[in-house]
């Protein structure tokens, strides 16, 4: 069975198309597709990666932040630094495509598209070592386990921006339901951040026919949950965005018992800082307040795992323009009422290096439609050389000699 239609090229315009073998690539691609590998678990697709840069002729680095690696390539006497990164790791979903390269490993599986992005820098990096035509330092980081949204933030904790300084980095994202051949770059903030809260009500349990003998920690729960409820629609601004979603309760075991505790666990999403500090000590306020009211005591264990992410103003524009150029401006979306729903690590790179995270269109319908983390995705080998004429277009750009 096949899904993916005959590769065709793209309409680039043919000076700026490089040379890339797209079968080579296209086989690279699924090859880590039919061995998935999950969190910082990544051993085999990384020592592919590492194995490849280093025969490309890169300078290769192994096991940053666990397993990521960075393959560094000088070319030339320009100062400026630029990196790009990639994501490695699959998801503990049980693939369902039917396709020869599906997953070989039962209960994984490339539902996001990450061995498309693997494969999209590998083939760039093949064409800018063969052309080096650049002036600077390019840093091509492969990073594991951003599905977890750890690995990023484990890499820069283990001298990623230390050893290899960038001046600007960059990354991309496939998007089913996007026109394959059309991008997406999008100023400001273009994903929510991601935080979950563990909040634990204690009371004091009783017997079912006499809660006025007890302190419920279900009936404080109840109003807690409900009160949560107007964070987002009372005290974020409309053209702002945030969410709080109640993700678990547990509490109780029989039907004639007030139990002694309730635990509630939440999710919490904002894409601003400010939103997000604002709903942070909005829900501190009601669970802590309303537990108060009812007789019974609140405690919060609130963890931040990674902050919004936002793209800067002068890597936006950059990557804007090389994909006008390679793609023509009417299938470069650059204004948009919002950017993703969802949560992204690289936000974590992203806070401590300016630079921007594209959208490149999977496609829509058959091929390239089906929606990321569904058993029946799979990435549209289609537009793997344009994600790579990104790459290498922009590495031009952003490096190239002074003049």
């Amino acid at each position: 069975m096949t899904r993916q239609p005959t590769l065709t090229p793209f309409q680039l315009r043919p000076h700026l198309l490089p040379a890339i073998d797209t079968e080579t690539f296209v086989n690279i691609r699924r090859q880590i597709h039919a061995q998935p590998e999950l969190g910082f678990e990544v051993g085999a697709t990384s020592r592919l990666v590492a194995t490849l840069l280093e025969s490309w002729g890169y300078e290769v680095h192994t096991g940053i932040g666990k397993s990521g690696v960075v393959g560094q390539l000088k070319v030339g006497n320009g100062t400026r630094r630029l990196g790009i990164r990639a994501d490695m790791d699959a998801l503990p979903i049980v693939e369902a495509t039917g396709l020869p390269y599906a997953s070989k490993t039962p209960g994984r599986m490339h539902a996001c598209g990450h061995d498309g992005h693997t494969a999209i820098l590998l083939a760039a990096a093949k064409a800018l070592a063969d052309s080096r035509s650049f002036d600077g330092t390019l840093n091509l980081i492969f990073q594991p386990d951003e599905e977890n949204l750890c690995g990023a933030r484990a890499m820069i904790q283990d001298g990623l921006f230390e050893r290899f300084p960038c001046d600007a980095i960059f990354a991309l994202h496939n998007m089913p339901g996007v026109p394959a051949g059309s991008f997406r770059v999008l100023e400001g903030p273009v994903s929510l951040s991601s935080d979950v809260a563990d909040v634990t009500i204690r009371g004091v349990g009783g017997h079912g026919a006499m809660p006025h003998r007890s302190k419920d920690p279900i009936a404080a729960s109840a109003a807690i949950i409900t009160a949560l409820q107007t964070v987002v629609a009372r005290n974020v601004a409309p053209d702002d965005t945030a969410v709080v979603s109640v993700g678990f309760i547990h509490a109780g075991a029989t039907h004639n018992v007030i139990p002694e505790e309730v635990k509630i666990g939440l999710n919490v999403r904002a894409a601003r800082p400010e939103t997000r500090a604002l709903v942070e000590a909005r829900i501190y306020e009601i669970v802590s307040l309303t537990a108060q009211a009812h007789g019974v005591t609140a405690q919060i264990d609130y963890r931040q795992l990674t902050p919004p992410m936002v793209n800067a103003a002068g890597p936006t524009a950059l990557a804007a323009e090389v994909c006008q150029e390679l793609v023509g401006t009417e299938q470069v979306v650059t204004q948009a009422p919002k950017g993703l729903n969802g949560s992204e690590d690289f936000a974590w790179m992203l806070d401590t290096v300016p630079g921007c995270y594209l959208i490149l269109g999977n496609g829509e319908g058959e091929f390239g439609g089906c929606m990321v983390h569904n058993p029946g995705y799979d990435f549209n080998d289609q537009v793997l050389p344009l994600g790579a004429a990104a790459w290498v277009r922009l590495a031009q750009r952003f490096l190239a000699p002074a003049s």
